[in-house]
């Protein structure tokens, strides 16, 4: 079997003989170069896996090498050398599609976890179109769509898949931002790590640091034992933080020192340990506008913001809602061992006409609820009760009920739609509407939104 071949770009001879013994202890072949032009000879020459090479170099920049490759050897991941605290460089290099990137002085325990990565890359293969039958194999996720637009949005998954920069992504609620996430893990170099999703609007704010950086015994009541964050759980992997712009402005000073220096400090804890995870983020908020409104910090914004992948409304993607549609359905009877009915031409036109303000998640629940109430083998218009929705001419006839029902038709709904956001913590769902959890439960318990919860577990 051959050996893993790696070329180290670096006009400094102490650096080049640094990495190159630890790659070469770690069982791999290494060709050095001390400038751009040995660089492309030695590319010219020989097949490489994996190419170090610093920012600065004599006759060029490690952004032109970078350039290059990407062009010649488009499989090969390339990782940049920076100098400590260059942040603007790792950032320019990360959007400009280097795989990760190092400070000087190089830490060789964190340079070991980017070989191991890069390594494990999947190599491309040209004749497998993007979005193909690959996916939802081995229980991976699928985004559904034959539309240019959905067609475009698996390409940006499958590309930034093979990147460790940081991701942000934007999308209204409900259309598949933790599918993309789980996808760009699934189909990375990190695929066999976890995958760590975290609701940051779901965490109370004074649990927040522990929760993210884990604790160590008697660091505070109640702390028995050591235990690990979030960082640690996703150790190797990829932690994905929903709803990143509701985390508060003191955690955002923390989780930024967290992600530039990749060391984390467990509460109570004397000393920092690493920690090797990929960030990827998502808001259905415009985290531009927050930091306008300075709720949100600029170089926290920069740090997550490197490449960011926006997913498309589900009105924006009408003719995909068909087969989506058939998907979903399919999904929802599997469980039963039935035939998934099929829906009528008048209940496709009606969907495809809505307007979804809650996007796939809410084409879920209303085919979900047609299942529910159709009696034939065909789910018809009237099974869908759309008009009983809001997402059509702006919402529901709220004049076809009695005040107090119509009242009462709102709260419930406001209170499902905190809990769904909240993936249905109650403390931060009272939180979000803006009362206290105990007129929250009081309120669940008058609407039979208990009873409810309980008829679906």
């Amino acid at each position: 079997m051959r050996k893993s071949r790696v070329l180290v770009v670096d006009d400094e001879a102490d650096i080049r003989e640094l990495l190159s013994l630890t790659l070469q202890r770690m069982g791999l072949d290494t060709d050095c170069a001390a400038s751009e032009f040995e660089a492309v000879q030695l590319l010219q020459k020989h097949g490489y896996d994996l190419c170090l090479t610093d920012m600065r170099l004599p006759d060029g920049d490690g952004l032109k090498l970078l350039e290059h490759i990407g062009a010649s050897y488009a499989s090969m991941p390339v990782a940049v050398i920076t100098a400590h605290g260059s942040t603007e460089n790792a950032v320019a290099a990360l959007k400009a599609g280097a795989f990760d990137y190092l400070a000087k002085p190089v830490a060789l325990n964190q340079l070991r976890a980017l070989v191991h990565s890069a390594l494990k890359l999947p190599r491309a293969d040209p004749t497998q179109k993007s979005g193909d039958a690959e996916a939802g194999a081995g229980g991976m996720p699928v985004l559904v769509g034959d539309s240019a637009l959905m067609q475009q949005t698996r390409q940006m998954i499958d590309k930034l898949a093979r990147s460790q920069a940081p991701i942000h992504i934007s999308g209204e609620s409900g259309c598949g931002k933790e599918v993309a996430a789980r996808l760009m893990h699934l189909k990375g170099p990190r695929r066999e790590a976890p995958f760590v999703p975290v609701n940051c609007g779901a965490i109370p704010e004074n649990l927040m640091e522990s929760e993210f950086f884990g604790y160590r015994k008697g660091a505070f009541t109640g702390a028995d034992q050591d235990r690990n964050g979030f960082f640690q759980a996703a150790s190797g992997g990829t932690l994905f933080l929903d709803e990143v712009a509701d985390l508060p402005i003191q955690m955002q000073v923390k989780l930024l020192r967290a992600i530039q220096e990749k060391k984390v400090r467990k509460v109570g804890s004397p000393g920092e340990e690493s920690v090797d995870v990929r960030i990827i983020s998502a808001t259905h908020r415009s985290l531009a506008d927050e930091v306008e409104n300075g709720m949100f910090r600029q170089d926290l914004f920069y740090r997550l913001n490197v490449i960011e992948l926006r997913m498309p409304a589900l009105r924006e993607i009408r003719e995909d809602i068909p087969l989506l549609a058939a998907e979903i359905v399919k999904k929802l009877v599997a469980p039963l061992k039935a035939a998934p009915p099929k829906l009528s031409f008048a209940a496709l036109k009606e969907l495809q006409a809505y307007g979804f303000p809650g996007n796939v998640r809410q084409l879920e629940n209303i085919l979900e609820r047609a299942l529910a109430l159709t009696t034939s083998e065909e789910i018809k218009r009237e099974d869908l009760q759309l008009s009983q929705a809001p997402g059509k001419g702006g919402g529901a006839d709220l004049l076809s009920a009695p005040l107090p029902e119509r009242l009462e038709d709102i709260e419930k709904q406001a209170i499902m739609q905190a809990l769904e956001k909240t993936r249905f913590n109650r403390t931060a769902a009272a939180k979000l509407l803006g009362i206290t959890f105990r007129a929250l439960r009081y309120k669940m318990e008058k609407l039979g939104i208990n009873d409810a919860l309980e008829s679906n577990d």
